[in-house]
């Protein structure tokens, strides 16, 4: 998926968690996407006081959007470019098509996950199959460490096991990394104790240690997280509700969680919950994201936007595209653009 917006951080408020300060509430701000057929998006990443969650680096939450049989409400996004990022596709509803530069002609499905790495330059599309009715997802971008934001282009797609939670509490799907579950995760505040933990894996590669999965939790329901204390970790909700570490989330918000916390506690609400928990070390790495392009200077930037217009092939051609031209790169800002580091501060 591509950013419309050149930078695209945003500015949505910020809430603390009473509970545990060490939780931190970002609220989405609405984003439109695709031109003249544009959707909107819920976008929480990157923000102005938070750059990355792990190596996660860009959110955006969209639909559940209906689609009419004459387009209305589809995704079609025409070629565009990527550098030094790792896309994740993850959809709850409808079916995409992916093509890219790299060869790959695929469809993105529910419950199946699409990992495209972009490494030194990749150009693709996305548009929603014709008897897709129902569009909803999260578009999810990954920065490539500097040691290997120059890789080939990649493409994985793996279907991650469905895992019944303990005790009836729901269900886990991870589909990048590991996840551990604690045995006495209860459906809700009393109920049976003990058992031992559970665990589910991902084969998927990521350049950098990594955690992404689904939890669908029954109502009222309540599970502790085992999670990885080198990671940072955020929850978003999608559907239903659910408090994290006790702080109640709203549709589309995203809670992170800082390094140090070797458990999760979160508590469905009584109509369940769907939720995308994300994770991974801390990047401490500065980049550059503008537009589709993660590099780590403005010049750098620059090179990569002349190199996609004048359509060299370091990006390449989307193979059978015969539905018009690709996206044009916007023009740049009349300032130079100035790496950001994890905590969304520019130079330090």
């Amino acid at each position: 998926m591509t950013s419309d917006q050149r930078d695209p951080t945003v500015e949505g408020p910020v809430r603390e968690c009473p509970a545990d300060p060490r939780v931190e509430i970002l609220s989405p701000r609405e984003v439109p996407l695709g031109g003249l057929r544009a959707i909107t998006v819920r976008r929480t990443l990157p923000h102005r006081t938070r750059s990355f969650v792990g190596a996660w680096c860009f959110v955006d939450h969209y639909g559940p959007h209906e689609v009419s049989a004459d387009g209305e409400g589809a995704m079609h996004v025409a070629p565009h470019p990527h550098t030094g990022l790792q896309t994740v596709s993850w959809l709850f509803d409808g079916v995409i098509e992916h093509r890219d530069s790299g060869g790959v002609i695929g469809l993105v499905e529910p419950g199946a996950v699409n990992l495209m790495t972009a490494g030194e330059g990749i150009a693709h599309s996305e548009v929603t199959t014709a008897d897709t009715r129902r569009l909803h997802g999260v578009q999810l971008w990954v920065a490539l460490p500097d040691a290997d934001r120059h890789t080939a282009r990649a493409f994985d797609h793996h279907v991650p096991e469905v895992v019944e939670l303990p005790s009836d509490a729901g269900r886990l799907r991870v589909f990048i990394g590991e996840l551990r579950v604690a045995g006495d995760s209860v459906p809700g505040d009393e109920g049976e104790r003990g058992g031992s933990d559970l665990v589910s894996t991902s084969p998927v590669r990521t350049f950098t240690p990594l955690l992404g999965a689904q939890l669908d939790l029954t109502a009222g329901a309540r599970v502790r997280l085992r999670t990885d204390p080198g990671f940072e970790h955020a929850v978003l909700l999608d559907t239903g509700g659910v408090a994290v570490q006790g702080e109640p989330l709203s549709f589309g918000d995203l809670a992170c969680l800082e390094a140090g916390m070797d458990e999760v506690v979160l508590e469905a609400g009584d109509d369940g919950a769907r939720l995308v928990l994300l994770g991974g070390a801390p990047f401490e790495e500065e980049i550059v994201m503008w537009w589709n392009f993660v590099g780590r200077d403005h010049d750098e930037i620059v090179a990569f936007r002349e190199a996609y217009e004048a359509g060299d092939e370091q990006f390449g051609a989307v193979p059978g595209w015969t539905e018009g031209d690709r996206i044009p790169a916007p023009p740049l800002p009349g300032v130079r653009l100035r790496p950001r580091n994890r905590h969304g501060r520019v130079g330090g």
